[in-house]
């Protein structure tokens, strides 16, 4: 098999492009983001959500979240993380892939590069999502990288069991809004898992460690996982949350995160990210022992 790379519409943008390679497909578009809009088996669902009211729009100031996938800072302050994605993207194809790169922010003054290489015989992609400084003094930031899945999966995220005596071994983030008695949430054993209700508005958000490096979202019969590299003893933000995720009634996040850099004029940071698409997995219940078989699942590599 081999990756192709072609130029379409999707969802109301018209200039977008499409990396194959026949089992999958992701399609980014290039005249806003840069934003992955689209990653789903070929001819098949978009893993991803697409807000409907900010499908195919361009330009203007105000911060839109048109779903799918895309490259911030954090930690998270206002107008800082919400300087607008609005504009068009350069973008190169390199070998079994894209990469697109944001012109500068203005008054922000990052540049954010996503580099997307999709494997030519599976659905497994490797993302490497650059920040660099364009501005004049030095900013501390990490990197912050979320995926906008689709409504009505749940999402499956392990838990720390290291064995440390007498010393905690995690801690759990939560947010102002983030209510534990949920009924969104399950707090296992072994997993924290989230399910996602199209017919719940009201946010929820938890961020973790997440040491083991991987979570799994399950929707529609497929199981879409992201893998990337827990940094122990370095500095996250968010209360040292390398993880986290949120939800609301159209969409539920998966995100993760770098490590805490003082970034300097004309220097980059980059975070990796790793997916894969499993097909014919089952929806489960809030189940330790089904979550047990995902996990298994997702070793077999």
């Amino acid at each position: 098999m081999s990756v192709s790379i072609n130029k379409v519409a999707f969802a109301g943008w018209e200039n977008c492009i499409q990396i194959s390679n026949g089992i999958v497909d992701i399609v980014a578009t290039v005249d806003v983001g840069p934003r992955l809009i689209r990653y789903g088996f070929t001819g098949d669902v978009n893993e991803f959500a697409v807000k409907e009211e900010d499908a195919g729009k361009v330009g203007g100031n105000q911060w839109r979240n048109y779903g799918g996938h895309r490259l911030w800072h954090s930690p998270e302050v206002m107008p800082r993380t919400y300087s607008p994605d609005n504009e068009v993207v350069d973008w190169q194809e390199i070998q079994n892939g894209v990469r697109l790169i944001q012109k500068p922010e203005p008054w922000v003054n990052m540049q954010k590069e996503i580099t997307v290489i999709l494997s030519p015989d599976s659905s497994e992609v490797k993302l490497i999502h650059k920040i660099t400084n364009t501005g004049a003094w030095a900013v501390k930031l990490a990197p912050w990288s979320i995926s906008v899945m689709a409504t009505g999966g749940i999402e499956i995220i392990p838990q720390i069991d290291k064995d440390t005596g007498f010393l905690p071994n995690r801690s759990v983030v939560l947010w102002p809004y983030s209510k534990m008695n949920d009924h969104r949430v399950f707090w296992g054993e072994r997993y924290i898992a989230l399910k996602q209700d199209p017919d719940m508005k009201s946010p929820f958000k938890l961020g973790t460690q997440n040491e083991k490096g991987w979570v799994a979202y399950i929707n529609n019969g497929h199981m879409f996982v992201k893998r990337y590299t827990h940094i122990t003893g370095a500095e996250y933000p968010d209360f040292g949350a390398s993880f986290e995720t949120y939800t609301t009634d159209w969409m539920i996040e998966i995100e993760t995160l770098g490590p805490l850099v003082e970034l300097q004029p004309g220097s980059s940071v980059e975070h990796v990210e790793e997916w894969e698409l499993i097909d014919g997995v089952k929806t489960p219940d809030f189940d330790e022992v089904a979550f047990d078989e995902i996990a298994r699942l997702i070793k077999i590599k």
